[in-house]
């Protein structure tokens, strides 16, 4: 007598969804969209806030404080937010350009003019018709 394993169905459903190429994708775009964070943190902390704080050198966001609350930290966390939601906004946009143009049926050509002796046979056939 041989014992069958008994599986549930959400296992032959979770393996199918592994082994395909969707996990995959997403693997490799949680990578990439790791190593973009930190460029877009570089581009945030090293470019554009000493840009935004030349009008007070002393200081920097994260130090504004009023009362113990630490309000300059906040808007730093929103700046950084809209930077990095406007650059992978733009870096989505063009990738859909792209793929957009790789998708593009190609466009059908007008038929090429027939041959003269094609062309003379024709008349030919078409005046012993008549």
């Amino acid at each position: 007598m041989e014992i069958q394993k008994i599986t549930p169905a959400w296992v032959k459903e979770f393996k199918e969804f592994a082994l395909k190429g969707n996990v995959m994708d997403m693997a490799v775009g949680v990578i990439i969209g790791g190593a973009f964070g930190k460029i877009v943190t570089s581009l945030v902390n090293d470019v554009i806030m000493p840009a935004i704080l030349l009008i007070s050198p002393d200081t920097t966001l994260e130090t504004l404080a009023w009362n113990g609350v630490k309000y300059g930290s906040f808007i730093q966390t929103i700046i950084d937010f809209l930077i990095i939601s406007l650059s992978i906004f733009f870096a989505i946009r063009v990738l859909c350009k792209l793929r957009a143009k790789d998708k593009e049926e190609p466009k059908e050509e007008a038929p090429a003019p027939t041959p003269e002796d094609i062309q003379l046979l024709r008349e030919i056939r078409d005046a012993l018709r008549k």
